[in-house]
């Protein structure tokens, strides 16, 4: 049977309509806010390449948190800017680091929003990569000491999910090993798991101040090229006991979220990166496209492709449009 019985159309003609038979839903719940914590007080430094996103300080990011989960977003996920570096990273599992003030600051004043922190080292190290480096070659297995220490440093603070995104092998086992040590073995692991060596990262490093001081990342990060080894990648960290895996970026890897949501049954994250965040604000600075509408285009593209949670600039955007 085809036309003129069958008229896709039927379902099309009026708005109220093509809600109700909407395949996707984007709601609040959906969206996690990536926020920029840096030392001072009263900070809120504009990130140029980043129209609408700032480095605050901690009591400026407590203002903050407060406002996003009066939206209803339910997590936010801090990125530390810290006030020295040093070829160890110790600021990343300093107690008194900035972070680690940020997670006390915002569970104080906002119990309900969910604290996620980035585990890495790249903005901690003078060097500006994701390891500890000797002759030049970043070391995978001194790194994952690290790791362990500044996650677990994480969660003695408050927070209540970590999330490593250095990519290196067996760095999940590693934090899970030292959280149950330590007991917080009810602390679960948002691993960045398939994490590709993009172009798409350059505004964030400007925003994190975390660019590498020499060569790049993709000794470590996946190849751009790659479909199936980031199954073996996601596997890995479920086996080493991820509760929760990203891939990032998004856009371009729509392939990747769907492939794993269709493999794996764990909550799939997707992150909407700040390149593809940028583009589409320039774009809409010369008048070339209608952010709002490609903004909603685009996440509800990342929820099409299978991302059970999205962390993206637009959340707060976003939401403000979902409530119109």
């Amino acid at each position: 049977m085809s036309f003129p019985i069958h008229r896709p159309r039927r379902l099309r003609k009026n708005g109220a309509i093509r809600k109700m038979v909407r395949e996707t839903q984007l709601t609040p719940e959906d969206f996690i806010y990536p926020m920029f914590v840096t030392h001072g007080r009263g900070v809120k430094k504009k990130i140029q390449s980043m129209p609408g996103c700032f480095q605050r300080s901690v009591d400026e990011i407590v203002k903050e948190a407060q406002n996003v989960y009066k939206l209803g977003i339910p997590a936010v996920l801090l990125f530390g800017i810290p006030e020295h570096r040093d070829e160890k990273g110790s600021e990343a599992y300093s107690d008194k680091g900035v972070i680690q003030k940020a997670i006390k600051a915002i569970k104080d004043k906002v119990p309900e929003l969910v604290v996620i922190t980035d585990v890495c080292l790249c903005e901690y190290m003078s060097h500006g990569h994701c390891g500890i480096v000797k002759n030049g070659k970043i070391l995978n297995d001194p790194t994952l000491e690290l790791l362990a220490k500044s996650a677990l440093s994480h969660a003695r603070a408050g927070a209540d999910i970590v999330a490593p995104s250095d990519m290196m092998d067996g760095r999940v086992g590693a934090i899970r090993d030292a959280l149950d040590a330590h007991g917080f073995e009810d602390i679960p692991i948002m691993s960045y798991s398939a994490k590709y060596a993009s172009a798409f990262y350059s505004p964030f490093r400007e925003a994190a101040e975390s660019a590498p001081q020499f060569g790049d990342r993709r000794s470590y990060q996946m190849d751009s090229s790659n479909r199936r080894e980031a199954i073996k990648e996601v596997a890995l960290d479920i086996e080493e006991g991820a509760d929760i895996v990203m891939v990032k970026p998004a856009m371009c890897y729509l392939d990747i979220i769907s492939d794993i949501k269709d493999t794996f049954d764990v909550p799939v994250a997707a992150y909407n990166v700040s390149g593809e965040y940028s583009m589409v604000k320039a774009a809409a600075k010369l008048g070339w496209i209608d952010e709002k509408k490609v903004m909603m285009e685009i996440l509800t593209s990342i929820k099409r492709a299978g991302a059970d949670l999205i962390l993206t600039y637009f959340a707060v955007d976003a939401v403000k449009e979902l409530n119109k």
